[in-house]
């Protein structure tokens, strides 16, 4: 699709005013944690519309009043706002300016929020593009397990026009227990990469914790328990110690989906020219563990130090 992207400027202002029930959203995109913000939106009462690739999983959002559409297009042209939680980059183009038609087919003066985690300039580029076509785009990155998006606790980062984001409140508070306006278009997506980095690096580092441990006789039960209740375990990570206590590696962030925001951080590492080596390592090893194929969660990496360590008992035997 031919677009002039000249850059208009990031605090553009909007005639939308704050979002109200009445507000009819559209939803793209319900995957893991997709899925779940649209339940916690529809249960706030918006009116909605909802697509995804897999009919059934639009079907399990009709049981609760949405209105399922067959292509993305024709759900931009029913909604007031857009909203998207896809896999990836590529899925969010095509979705917005290639055979989803999303841009060319919205109302004028609609808006859209990007759920996904994407880079910064691939936020920009939608946000141009976006403005081009008379409509107001943010980046809104999400942060949270999907067990924080059936509650309705996620953490928010967004980027944009500030008085689009604040007018786009009412949404976020049926879904979220905090959000964050980070700045200019990409501000959000910054942030979520920032946010990322840690917490791939923070598993990695309890994962290697682990292993130690256990090399030192510790008991792997007690270990697990006890490094949960202290102050060095960040509370994303906390929960992840009892799941893997019970060799739970169910995906709740799946383990692919960290190895490609992992490849984002450190594509935007080699753009600036930074030196980030403990990032680089702990990406090595969630890139082996993502490498089964099998779909798990992206603390399996806890696992794999275990048995690189050979540590005994720490997994049920082969079958």
């Amino acid at each position: 699709m031919a677009i002039s992207l000249q850059d208009p400027t990031q605090e553009q202002t909007s005639s939308a005013g704050k979002s109200t029930p009445r507000t009819r959203l559209g939803f793209i995109g319900l995957g893991y944690l997709g899925s779940r913000i649209a339940r916690r939106l529809a249960a706030a009462r918006f009116p909605m519309v909802v697509y995804d690739l897999d009919h059934a999983k639009a079907a399990e959002l009709a049981a609760l009043g949405a209105e399922i559409a067959l292509h993305p297009g024709k759900l931009a042209s029913k909604v007031d706002v857009v909203l998207s939680c896809l896999p990836d980059e590529a899925a969010v183009e095509a979705v917005y300016l290639g055979t989803g038609n999303v841009l060319r087919s919205a109302k004028r003066g609609a808006r859209i929020i990007e759920l996904s985690t994407i880079s910064p300039e691939a936020a920009r580029h939608i946000h141009r593009a976006a403005w081009q076509f008379g409509l107001s785009a943010l980046d809104v990155a999400v942060s949270g397990s999907t067990a924080s998006a059936e509650a309705g606790t996620l953490t928010l980062f967004g980027g944009g026009a500030r008085e689009v984001f604040e007018a786009a409140e009412p949404m976020f508070s049926a879904i979220a227990k905090q959000w964050f306006y980070m700045g200019p278009s990409g501000s959000g997506m910054a942030m979520k990469l920032v946010v990322n980095a840690l917490l791939g690096v923070g598993m990695q580092a309890i994962a290697e914790a682990i292993a130690l441990g256990s090399r030192l006789d510790l008991p792997r039960d007690l270990l697990l328990d006890t490094l949960a209740k202290t102050a060095v375990v960040a509370p994303a990570h906390a929960g992840k110690l009892a799941s893997a206590k019970k060799q739970d590696y169910a995906p709740q962030f799946p383990v692919r989906l960290m190895r490609k925001d992992f490849g984002l951080v450190l594509a935007a590492v080699a753009q600036l020219g930074l030196w980030m080596p403990v990032t680089e390592a702990a990406a090595e090893v969630n890139s082996a563990e993502a490498a089964s194929g099998i779909e798990e969660d992206f603390s399996a990496v806890i696992r794999r130090m275990e048995r690189l360590a050979q540590v005994t008992n720490a997994w049920p035997p082969a079958a």
